[in-house]
């Protein structure tokens, strides 16, 4: 239908309602026209007209549109114009939209309501379930009727939009919309259009307080002005904009926001604010969890308001952006402002570390000295603000913007900075440190200098384009890449010294004399100096660790005066030089006992003086994986002025010191001068003092270079230390601030570089530092020590001092951390002198714990529990006097042992410091383990007692210099799970701690683990373990299984302690170790029979023996798993033991067999070896000869012959059949050079002679007849095997050398029809060779052979065989034999 269509009556529309002729969505009233007509707009849509004289028709119309069944389906909008309202008009539309709940929205313009009227549209509104918007404009509804309507939407649950348009509903109908917008939650939209501003504070108050997602907007027009917004809030984004507001309404704002949640950004720009509004607001940044932005620019804010809301961001954790420019305060606001956001000490924590953004300035903001000197304190110490902004400010200097630049070098976060209309960025000065900052700190994407000098006059150019430097990845080169390979590599400038001595050994004294003559080659009244110190010497007792510096041209030298307290011993360790550090030292020790009753020491006491501190050091030096040069040792003796002439004392002192340089001949590089001084003079000291500094230069010169960087750090630290305090600690941040302002080949130079790239080449400088001694560096725990003596003398000593105060709280080792940190800052604050509480308020005590923990000295009781206790075993007490016994006490427990001893204890201990680390780290190993079982761990000074579900194990510590460890343990698992936890934990973890000192395994005997013999009754109880097995691998199979270790008697002063005993090797060994020795004898014997040529078919029993076919032991994980089982499973384990013993049997069994076959063989060969030819010379001389030669007070087999050998001696076997072996006490004949001919005649021999070594073994020492006498005797004779890995012990080498010479007549199969020309060729080349020998020297009789060699020529009356054979064979074989001399 056209919508030009023409007018037409009322009728027409109540026909065409009546009818449902019309689909109507829209119907529009408008009253007070001249007639009454109805004009259809579009197809969807009309327009009626109502005369004044035609009221009762509207009336109508709206019943006939409530009656409609089409319309009630089609209408959607109700709109009613300049309607004054009757009762039953209202009513009307009442029944209107009670019949037809499609209409969702009801528009009234310039209507008038009576008050009736509106009190019966509430009660419409409050029924209604369809309407969605309603609107009063300019309908004079006032305070009465915004009550009415508020109080019908209040119960609404379906009402979305209220606007309510130029209605004076005042303060009052504002109060009235703001209890129904506490109690309705479903309204989405409010829009007032009030007279008056004040109408949105209750409004705006009520959706902030219910945190309700309401769209609000109001307007106002006061008094005739220009219509403006008051207030805006659009929950989409959730912002608050208020334009206008009084003080009040401010304040009341402030209040609801502080519980609000639906608010994200806050903006107030350009409301006048004042104090009391701020005081509001801090409470709002306290309580509020949501609000990210706050805009408070040009609100006339003074310094109280501002001091407000920097209170409140002490509390804030959500706040990021916060705009206070154009405000009136002065610098104390800046200060104030800027106080949460900045440090004022190392220990202090950044009050607000969520703040990003704030700006600040104006031309009425006065910043002052104040406000520029908390700038350049938040800039220093900020970690989190990365947007900064200064705008519009007159009150600074262009100073002062240079030195905020200077300050932002070291800053690493800020991100952007405004300086918009600054007017003092102007100038070349600021240009120059803008420039030089960019340099610096490539983190800075962006400076503002909109509307400044510096902008305006064009010069900042220059600054954009080095921004868009910083912004650029550079490309990676190999330059670049190799950056460490191509620094610079330099000598080292510093070289440490250490002092080594016990107490009273004049270190400390000893020391200042060197640093008298550092200061002042020459020192006038020399004597007079030392008589002044005499007294002070004698009553001062130096405590802790020291290091003292000195300066000799470009060389520094730190002396480290290791502490002789026993009480510091434990510490020592950390003290030790890394490998390639540039450090010598000076071991001191003084001819007396004590400086004050001048007695003198005995030489065994300076020996055993001096023997501690080598043994020290060369048992650390050992952590070195390769030495680049063997510790240099300087020995000083002291008080050598109290020795009044040289006496026969002195000269033994003289000669333990000569056994002791001779004794640790390469191991320590000794100066060969012994220095005698008188420590308190400086004049004594000067020979010494002139020694250091040559060794120094010398040292320098022979240890690896480092990276000249290295050499300039150690400057640029120093400077950094005088910059701050004087601080001990460094943090890694700080550091890389260092390395990133005064190191160029440390600098990341965009923000795009390889940052972990630059941060790797600073560790491995930071590490390089470390190994000079000039920090002490943790790359887990971030920081750097730069004070070596505060830590080592200071932090470490106070663990020590912790005994000797015997704190109330502190149990068995046990201290609280708040306690440790406590004592620490206690220790730091009073006990450095003159640095007062500085270095207390740049130190974190916290970190000085982790690094405790990092380094081993404490561990954690419960590591879940963040209050739980730490141990420090330095401080246990000793377990002595206490009765010692198991916990366990049943019949069926089984007692085990383990005794792990220095491999070389001359020269080697386990230091001071090995078992209190012992101690934290097998408790750390114990407790990271999946399955402890709830373990339970307990400790003493020298003892860790360990129980994981049934199995007690005892740790001690043994040996005068602690250079043993025995392992006890009571369990009632069977021995093989119980040696199973000790192998697979306990000697790992111990290992693992050892630095290169090798430990050996022994096994102890039970009775002394059972009855807790004291350590110094078991130091004969027991046996190495290889030597156990060894043992095993040397008797006949049958006889192993039964195999009986015997024990030695101990008495003390001849009442008996230990008897004389037994116990059976199974009872000593693991199932493990047992089938281990077994799977050795399979394999060698399986190697003999591929030699020997004895093929597998011909085994009767069809059973591959050999060591790759035997079952494995099941491989057990290091857990316990296994361990933790219960009774049934205990009962099942006896079964399996005897399943298991029956096994080992019926193994041994075939073992035995396998050996039969072995050996029947083996006699046919050496028989055709010893005899393969009669015809040589008749067999006038043996044939079966080695070569013996001196190492070391031992004797060792020769096993290949060089030209130019010399000093060897030709020794003969014994040649009886099936019984060969080595003739005890045999001469032999001295071969005293071995030139090229005898090489090409025995080189052959030899070489197939210990060809078979390794094969034959194991056999020829395992044969209890014949072959089996050859282990006592060649035991005297031959200590080692040359060139065999698979040879344990002298006593097989021989052996296995005859029975391999005896294998090389083989005459078998293809091998011996290619080769047997050749093999019989050589060993008559041998035979000759022997023979023209013994002609040299003129031993050819037979005479002349029994005398050198022992041995006889017979004839064997059987076959007519010869052999050379010894005196007892001779004896018991007579009857077998006839002598056929020569």
């Amino acid at each position: 239908m056209a919508s030009n269509q023409k007018p037409r009556d009322l009728q027409w529309v109540l026909d065409a309602i009546e009818t449902e002729s019309l689909n109507l969505h829209n119907v529009s009233f408008y009253f007070s026209q001249p007639s009454s007509c109805c004009h259809q707009e579009t197809e969807n849509s009309i327009n009626i007209n109502i005369s004044t004289d035609s009221h009762q028709l509207f009336s109508y119309i709206l019943i006939v549109l409530g009656t409609s069944k089409n319309t009630q389906l089609s209408l959607r909008n109700l709109e009613f114009h300049f309607v004054e309202w009757e009762l039953e008009q209202v009513q009307s539309l009442g029944g209107l939209l009670d019949s037809n709940l499609g209409i969702k929205q009801v528009v009234f313009r310039r209507n008038r309501f009576s008050t009736e009227c509106l009190s019966e549209l509430s009660e419409i509104l409050k029924r209604n379930g369809g309407i969605k918007e309603i609107t009063f404009s300019e309908s004079g509804i006032r305070t009465v009727g915004a009550g009415l309507v508020a109080s019908a939407v209040k119960v609404n649950d379906s009402l979305e939009e209220l606007q309510i348009w130029e209605d004076s509903i005042g303060s009052k109908g504002g109060e009235e919309l703001s209890k129904m917008i506490e109690a309705n939650s479903m309204l989405k939209l409010l829009t007032i259009f009030d007279s008056s501003s004040i109408t949105a504070t209750p409004l705006i108050s009520a959706v902030l307080a219910r945190n309700r997602a309401m769209e609000v907007h109001v307007w106002s027009g006061d008094n005739g002005d220009r219509i403006s917004k008051v207030v805006e809030f659009v929950p989409e984004n959730s912002t608050l904009r208020i334009y206008r507001i009084n003080v009040s309404g401010a304040c009341r704002v402030a209040c609801a926001l502080g519980l609000n949640s639906t608010v994200r950004s806050l903006d107030l720009t350009g409301v006048r604010l004042k104090s009391k509004w701020a005081k509001e607001f801090r409470w709002a940044l306290e309580q509020n969890q949501t609000l990210k932005e706050v805009k408070l620019s040009k609100t006339c804010l003074k310094d109280k308001g501002i001091v407000y809301v920097a209170a409140g961001l002490f509390k804030n954790r959500i706040l990021e952006s916060l705009y206070l420019d154009g405000n009136w305060f002065s610098g104390v606001g800046v200060e104030h402002l800027l106080c949460p956001l900045s440090r004022f000490s190392a220990l202090q924590l950044q009050a607000n570390i969520t703040l990003k953004a704030v700006t600040f300035g104006g031309k009425r903001t006065q910043i002052g000295r104040d406000g520029l000197s908390a700038i350049l304190q938040m800039l220093a110490t900020n970690e989190t603000v990365t947007r900064l902004g200064i705008h519009d400010d007159e009150s600074m200097r262009p100073d002062d913007f240079v030195r905020i630049f200077k300050c932002l070098e070291k800053n690493a976060s800020l991100r952007c900075l405004s300086l918009q209309g600054c007017k003092a960025v102007r100038g070349d000065r600021v240009l120059q440190a803008i420039m030089e900052t960019l340099q610096i700190n490539p983190w800075i994407e962006d400076i503002d200098l909109a509307r400044t000098p510096l902008q305006n006059s064009g010069k900042a150019d220059g600054v954009y384009q080095r921004l868009g430097q910083n912004g650029k990845t550079e490309p990676e080169t190999d330059i670049q890449a190799d950056l460490l390979k191509d620094m610079a590599l330099t000598e080292p400038k510093s070289c440490r010294v250490f002092f080594c001595g016990q107490e009273y050994a004049g270190k400390t004294t000893l020391c200042n004399s060197i640093s008298q003559n550092f200061s002042s080659p020459k020192l006038p009244y020399i004597e007079q100096v030392r008589t002044l110190v005499n007294p002070v010497g004698q009553a001062v007792r130096t405590t802790g660790m020291k290091i003292k510096t000195f300066k000799d041209e470009d060389t520094k030298i730190s002396v480290w005066n290791l502490a002789g307290q026993h009480e510091f011993y434990s510490l020592h360790d950390l003290m030790f030089p890394g490998h390639g550090s540039a450090s010598f030292f000076l071991i001191i020790s003084s001819l007396f006992r004590k400086p004050s009753n001048r007695e003198p020491k005995t030489p065994e006491e300076v020996e055993e003086d001096l023997q501690y501190w080598l043994r020290f050091i060369v048992s650390n030096s050992k952590r070195a994986v390769q030495q680049c040069m063997l510790p240099n040792v300087t020995i000083v003796l002291t008080h050598f002025d109290n020795i009044n002439q040289p006496s026969q004392s002195f000269q033994a002192t003289v000669n333990a010191i000569q056994r002791l340089r001779d004794k640790f001949h390469g191991f320590v590089e000794f100066y060969p001068t012994v220095f005698t001084v008188d420590a308190r003079s400086s004049a004594s000291v000067s020979k010494l003092t002139n020694h250091i500094r040559r060794t120094t230069k010398t040292i320098l010169q022979r240890v690896p270079q480092v990276y000249q960087l290295c050499n300039d750090l150690i400057q640029v630290l120093s400077d950094w230390r005088s910059e701050n305090y004087n601080k001990p600690a460094m943090k890694w941040k700080e550091f890389s601030e260092v390395c990133q302002r005064k190191v160029p080949v440390l600098r990341i130079r965009s923000r795009n570089d390889n940052k972990e790239k630059v941060e790797l080449r600073r560790k491995a400088v930071a590490t390089c530092l470390h190994q000079l001694g000039e920090v002490i560096y943790f790359d887990e725990l971030g920081f750097l020590i730069l004070d070596c003596e505060w830590f080592c003398g200071e932090v470490l000593g106070q663990l020590v001092k912790l005994e000797v105060r015997r704190q109330s709280s502190t149990e068995n080792g046990f201290i609280s951390r708040k306690e440790l940190e406590k004592i620490l800052r206690g220790s730091l604050q009073s006990q450095i002198p003159g640095m007062g509480s500085k270095v207390f308020e740049n130190l974190d005590a916290g970190d000085l714990v982790r690094m405790m923990m990092k380094l081993e000295l404490c561990y954690e009781q419960d590591p879940s529990n963040p209050n739980s206790l730490l141990l420090i075993p330095s401080i246990l007490e000793e377990g002595r006097g206490r009765p010692q016994k198991w916990q366990l006490s049943t019949s069926d427990c089984i007692f085990a042992g383990r005794h792990l001893v220095c491999d070389d204890s001359s020269h080697t201990f386990l230091t001071p410091g090995f078992f209190p680390r012992l101690q934290v780290h097998l408790h750390n190993r114990i407790m990271a383990l999946k399955n402890q079982h709830g373990a339970t761990y307990t400790l003493e000074k020298y003892l860790i007692s360990i129980n994981i579900n049934g199995i007690y194990i005892r740790l001690e510590l043994g040996g005068q210099l602690g250079y043993y460890i025995d392992v006890l343990a009571c369990s009632t698992k069977n021995l093989t799970e119980t040696l199973r936890l000790i192998q697979q934990l306990i000697i790992p973890a111990i290992q693992s701690l050892c630095n290169g000192v090798t430990l050996t395994e022994n096994v102890m005997r039970p009775e002394c683990v059972r009855n807790l013999t004291p350590p110094r009754y078991r130091k004969t109880q027991f046996v190495s373990l290889q030597q156990l097995k060894q043992a095993l691998l040397s008797i006949p199979a049958d006889g192993m299984y039964d195999y009986q270790h015997t024990w030695d008697s101990v008495s003390d002063s001849g009442k008996p302690v230990l008897r004389a005993g037994f116990d059976f090797a199974r009872d000593l060994l693991s199932d493990d170790d047992f089938r281990e020795v077994l799977h050795r004898r399979y394999h060698d014997l399986y190697n003999l029979a591929q030699e020997l040529q004895v093929p597998p078919e011909n085994n009767p029993d069809g059973t591959d023996h050999s060591l790759s076919t035997a079952d494995e032991t099941e491989r057990v994980e290091p857990t316990f798993g296994g361990i933790a089982k219960g009774v049934e499973a205990v009962l099942q384990r006896l079964k399996i033991i005897e399943q298991e013993i029956r096994d080992l049997k019926q193994e041994i069994q075939g073992l035995r067999y396998y050996e039969h076959r072995l050996l029947i063989e083996l006699y046919r060969k050496v028989n055709y070896l010893v005899n393969y030819n009669v015809q040589v010379e008749e067999r006038k001389v043996p044939n079966m000869f080695y070569f013996v030669r001196a190492e070391n007070y031992t004797r060792r087999l020769v096993t290949n012959v060089i030209s130019g050998m010399t000093a060897l001696r030709l020794h003969m076997l014994c040649e009886f059949r099936r019984e060969m072996h080595v003739v005890e006490d045999q001469i032999g004949c001295e071969v005293m050079h071995i030139d090229n001919a005898t090489v090409k005649s025995l080189a052959p021999y030899m070489t197939k002679f210990m060809k078979l070594v390794t094969f034959a073994l194991k056999i020829g020492a395992h044969l209890a007849t014949g072959m089996g006498q050859l282990i006592p005797d060649l035991s005297k004779e031959i200590a080692h095997l040359a060139e065999s890995s698979m040879m344990t012990g002298a006593a097989g080498a021989v052996a296995a050398g005859a029975v391999g010479a005896v294998a090389m007549g083989r005459v078998d199969g293809i091998r011996n029809r290619g080769r047997g020309g050749d093999t019989q060729q050589e060993l008559r080349a041998a035979q000759q060779w022997i023979v023209d020998f013994l002609r040299d020297r003129r031993c050819s009789t037979g005479r002349d052979i029994a005398e050198k060699f022992g041995l006889w020529r017979v004839r064997y009356r059987d076959d007519g065989h010869i052999a050379w054979i010894c005196r007892r064979h001779m004896t018991i074989r007579a009857n077998e034999i006839i002598q056929v001399p020569i």
